[in-house]
């Protein structure tokens, strides 16, 4: 026995244990998986989805090729896209339960509410349900995919106490979303914009809800459950809700001219200025270049006054002052608005793009599938004795 060498030994031991204890929080900087989907690629400081930065895919494709991408792994052919198209279309429609359920729905309600409540029901419609099969999560994915702009559309147009607008099949799956909410398609321009802000939203690793997602389905729960998870996750303002909290600032702003004074109180008063920053991207969102660019083309379309110039302002003092660059969050929010979208619609636009990067990371989840269950560092109460009730 030798003590010299068992005592190093022994102090090793417990700084192995020491690191074990070390709590991340908000799991910053832990890997806990491998994904084929999508990666921010440092050298190119761009998002990409399957190796194709996103500019590129926004510039070449349309929203359904890249879903098709984000799924398949590859950019679809002709024959390919037009199977893909022809699926998507003949699944749009939604039961005439559903439909019901959601013209009872309390004309409150939030969209994200009714988006999370109807993908419960199709769970309980969906004859595939329980079969975590890739073939069949591959149809539910589809289904679901083509049903949530319904539910969405159906919603929007209730509560404003109209007609429900059916989808129609000779549309694209942007322009039959303006169809079912407005009754009508607008410029190219607008769609375009539209199409683009689904592209730049329809995957980004393994964020809040994703995770929520792959978690729910490594306990082998059904992709209904999991998306419904996801859409839970997604509604929070630290996520999906901030293109809303983005727009609620900019019409309390209210004027360029009260701009500058606004953002300058905020950064002194150490206020949370939701559109900026983000945890992954160092020197700034690389879908924020796209995105901005679709919105001022929307502002000039609509002829606005207003919001491009206080996109400018808070954007130019947030970099002087802070050297914090606008997330996506930030250009989609005014975009929306101008479209002619409520405000409570924004991440619900959201939840329809991003249905593609759950689906495929479900999927991806099921393939290679091992329960997640992390640790927590307990820091409650030590070791006590139960007092008897008469005693306590």
């Amino acid at each position: 026995w030798n003590m010299k060498n068992i005592i190093p030994r022994w102090s090793r031991i417990m700084s192995n244990d020491e690191k074990k204890d070390d709590v991340k929080k908000g799991l910053i900087g832990i890997v806990v998986d491998e994904t084929t989907i999508s990666k921010v690629m440092p050298d190119i400081n761009s998002l990409t989805y399957r190796g194709y930065p996103v500019q590129d895919l926004c510039e070449n494709c349309r929203f359904e090729e890249v879903a098709f991408l984000v799924w398949h792994g590859n950019l679809p052919n002709t024959l390919e896209l037009k199977k893909f198209e022809t699926e998507e279309r003949e699944n749009r429609r939604i039961s005439i339960n559903l439909t019901k359920i959601i013209e009872h729905m309390p004309k409150r309600s939030h969209p994200m509410d009714v988006a999370r409540t109807a993908v419960s029901v199709m769970a309980l419609e969906d004859k595939e349900t329980s079969d975590n099969s890739p073939e069949a999560n591959m149809r539910k994915a589809l289904r679901i995919f083509a049903k949530i702009p319904t539910v969405l559309g159906a919603f929007y147009r209730i509560r404003k106490g109209k007609k429900i607008i059916k989808p129609k099949k000779n549309l694209t799956f942007a322009q039959n979303f303006f169809y079912m909410c407005f009754g009508k398609v607008p410029q190219k321009e607008i769609v375009q914009a539209f199409d683009v802000s689904l592209i730049l939203y329809a995957e980004h690793g393994f964020n809040v809800s994703t995770f929520t997602a792959r978690t729910i389905t490594s306990s082998l729960s059904d992709m209904h459950g999991a998306v419904t998870g996801a859409i839970a996750s997604l509604k929070g303002p630290l996520h999906g809700g901030a293109n809303e909290k983005v727009m609620e600032l900019m019409s309390k702003i209210k004027s360029p001219d009260k701009a500058k004074k606004w953002i300058n109180n905020a950064i002194k008063n150490k206020e949370v200025i939701m559109g900026f920053g983000h945890r992954v991207y160092k020197s700034g969102d690389s879908r924020v270049p796209t995105m901005k660019k679709h919105f001022l083309k929307v502002a000039k379309i609509k002829k606005d006054k207003k919001l491009h110039k206080i996109y400018k302002i808070l954007e130019e003092v947030m970099l002087k002052k802070k050297n914090i660059h606008p997330n996506m969050d930030f250009p989609s929010g005014p975009a929306y608005h101008l479209m002619g979208f409520d405000i409570d619609f924004f991440t619900p636009i959201f939840v329809v793009a991003r249905i593609t990067g759950w689906t495929a990371h479900i999927i991806e989840q099921h393939a290679a599938n091992r329960l997640i269950r992390p640790l927590a560092k307990y820091k409650g109460e030590k070791h006590r004795k139960v007092v008897l009730l008469n005693q306590r």
